[in-house]
């Protein structure tokens, strides 16, 4: 399993490195940082020029790709157009926003297998029908429709029940709390609720599809019903031959998926106001901040090969087979 493990790690540094060449290459093709000061004509050639050797932009291509990653690699991301550091930013909006997309996975890929099972062992009955028809639903719906109407039909109406700010709308903690993470957890969670409860619908819907179909396919195979020939406890026939391996696909699809849970985590801040990565990385397009831009490019590569990596890891629990392939 180790070596296994290794060999996918290998695998994982090489895709990290040519996407930093991808990414530092469009990135840098995209737009010219320096737009603003030659739009304005009271801003001296000199001044331009300087800023430009500043950003190392009178440099070649390579030059430049070269400088930026020996400098990431020591865990330096250079400063943004206000001249302040951006890794300390992309560390503080990092935890933003992966406290809400962890939550939002983990909570989806249980409720995608749980609703799997359900529909999958009552195929065509009423639960199977209804669960269908919810998931289509949830799978149609944009992200900032969903996000729109939970805080138009459940905030609204929660706090006029309840009073005051039950469920905040806006921001990702209330600026009043003091005292460190542990003691502003029940903020944090108030605060998480809405903004999780969009990613999860906006996720949840096509894996539990997905799994409902892997489920289906594994229980009409040849092996289950040797295995139940056998006598085996059907609990043990579910979890041990059914679904073990409709896990296997199902595993592919959500790391594959994960890059779109981070994209709909952009939208998501941007409805509640969280300043998380995603508000952070619009702001550094629209500034054409190229340091900031290439942080966030490059560190959400890095999760969804990370992601990706784990999937790896976890195909070889699932079925011993692979890990000696």
């Amino acid at each position: 399993m180790l070596s296994y493990v290794v060999r996918r790690l290998v695998i994982g540094f090489g895709v990290l490195f040519v996407a930093s060449i991808l990414v530092f290459i469009l990135v840098a093709e995209s737009g010219n940082p320096l737009a603003n000061l030659l739009q304005n004509p009271l801003i001296k050639e000199s001044t331009i020029d300087q800023r430009e050797i500043e950003l190392g932009l009178n440099r070649p291509l390579f030059a430049r790709y070269w400088t930026w990653i020996t400098h990431v690699v020591q865990g330096q991301f250079g400063r943004d157009t206000a001249g302040t550091p951006v890794g300390p930013q992309l560390q503080a909006h990092m935890v933003v926003t992966l406290r809400m997309v962890i939550a939002a996975t983990v909570i989806s890929i249980f409720l995608a297998i749980i609703v799997g099972l359900i529909t999958a062992l009552h195929r065509g009955k009423f639960l199977d029908q209804g669960f269908t028809i919810m998931n289509f639903v949830f799978l149609a719906a944009p992200v900032f429709v969903v996000g729109l109407l939970l805080k138009e039909y459940v905030a609204v109406p929660i706090d006029q029940h309840f009073g005051g700010n039950a469920l905040p709308t806006l921001g990702d903690s209330s600026p009043t709390d003091v005292g460190g993470f542990f003691n502003n957890i029940p903020d944090y969670a108030k605060h998480m609720f809405l903004p999780t409860l969009t990613l999860i619908i906006a996720s949840y819907a096509s894996w539990a599809i997905y799994s409902r179909s892997s489920l289906l396919d594994v229980l009409d195979s040849d092996y289950v019903r040797f295995a139940r020939a056998k006598g085996i406890s059907p609990r043990r026939v579910l979890l041990r031959h059914t679904l073990r391996n409709a896990l296997i696909p199902f595993t592919t699809v959500v790391a594959l998926d994960f890059a779109a849970i981070l994209g709909g985590a952009v939208v998501t801040e941007t409805i509640y106001g969280w300043d998380g990565l995603g508000r952070w990385f619009v702001n550094g397009v629209n500034n054409n901040d190229i340091n900031t831009t290439l942080a966030y490019l490059l560190f959400t590569a890095t999760l969804v090969i990370l992601f990706n990596l784990a999937a790896d890891i976890v195909y070889g629990f699932l079925d011993p087979r692979i890990r000696y392939e």
